[in-house]
């Protein structure tokens, strides 16, 4: 089987997991306790029994919750797979609009912590390795272990207590300035009309100061919730690193390398970490794949406004809705990426075949 074939037989394979995925969490939200309008309700708490009774009424057929399970099923598919998620039941905003708000933080914070944590950990890996059985060897996994054990949470307070309330080094919540939000955004491009006789144009100024004050009030308010992250993830990969390195490293052409008179550095480089890299690959595929899910935790601690404090809320709310759209969404990002780990299989090890 060639490369295409093995590429749409995974699409199709995916198409049928999508919707395996769909029903189970349509299934799971169904059968779980507590409804959206107990919230929906708790400001008519003085209302009769009657009243209330008729209220709740309204509200389910306002939000389709009082329709058979399989009516809301079809509705609920028909909706996913044309990107309709409806309205938050809570915020009454549609639901993709405030997605596409919020990814862009969560793939920010997440994104770049992912990427920092798997270098670090994969370099540092293989250093460990150049010094394995030493003193350096021995206190890295030593702080991997720890570091990993670590709650997010806990790190993320011990930074917040020391680089903003102690140092003032860095603000301590949000994604930008409070200032901003009242329109007081930093100005980077001004544009001017020049009016002529024969033509209109603009002059354009570029202020570098207020790019730099732009640039500065979002990188600022990313580097504590950025470096709790990387702190806390850094640490598995070097012991993912470090393992795979350690089944490699006692093989025949790697024995054979060193004969060579190659350096430690391109044995382990060169020749180790091609062949040591496949459960790297497949976690951080997975890692990449569920960078949508946001960190619930630490946006929580930082006041960030990623996907994970939305789920948090949506959670607390019951807002079913919500956490349906992102766990269709999270879904779809776990599949691409393990697809693209099948492939890249087949570029890092030629002895892998699609047969």
């Amino acid at each position: 089987m060639g490369l295409r074939s093995f590429i749409a037989k995974r699409v199709v394979y995916s198409v049928i997991l999508i919707i395996a995925v769909i029903c189970i969490n349509f299934v799971l939200f169904m059968v779980m306790p507590g409804d959206p309008t107990d919230f929906l309700l708790q400001g008519y708490s003085r209302e009769s029994p009657e009243q209330r009774q008729a209220r709740e009424q309204l509200l389910r057929d306002l939000w389709g919750i009082g329709d058979p399970w399989h009516v809301q099923l079809i509705k609920y598919m028909r909706n996913l797979f044309t990107w309709n998620f409806g309205i938050e039941i809570i915020g009454r905003r549609p639901i993709a609009e405030v997605m596409a708000r919020k990814i862009p933080y969560t793939l920010l914070v997440l994104g770049t912590s992912t990427v920092l944590s798997i270098l670090i950990g994969v370099l540092l890996g293989i250093e460990v390795i150049k010094r394995r059985g030493s003193l350096f060897d021995t206190g890295s996994v030593v702080v991997s272990l720890i570091l990993s054990s670590l709650p997010t949470f806990w790190i993320g307070l011990v930074l917040l207590w020391v680089f903003s309330q102690y140092l003032g080094w860095f603000p301590g919540a949000h994604a930008f300035p409070t200032d901003w939000a009242g329109g007081k955004w930093p100005v980077p491009v001004v544009t001017t009309p020049v009016y002529s006789v024969n033509a209109l144009t603009y002059n354009i100024q570029i202020s570098i100061s207020e790019s730099w004050k732009l640039v500065w009030g979002y990188i600022s308010h990313l580097i504590l919730p950025l470096a709790t992250l990387t702190i806390f993830g850094f640490g598995g990969w070097l012991l993912l690193t470090r393992a795979a390195m350690l089944d490699v490293i006692t093989e025949d052409y790697i024995v054979t390398a060193r004969a060579k008179g190659l350096s430690e550095t391109t044995v382990l480089y060169k020749h180790a970490l091609k062949n040591a890299a496949l459960p790297i690959v497949t976690s951080a595929a997975l890692s990449f794949g569920f960078i949508l899910s946001g960190a619930i935790i630490t946006e929580t601690v930082f006041s960030y406004p990623g996907i994970g404090g939305w789920i948090w809320d949506a959670i607390n709310f019951r807002d079913y809705t919500v956490l349906m759209a992102i766990f269709y969404v999270i879904s779809i990002c776990v599949i691409v990426a393990n697809i693209i780990a099948d492939i890249l299989y087949g570029v890092l090890d030629p002895r892998i075949r699609y047969e």
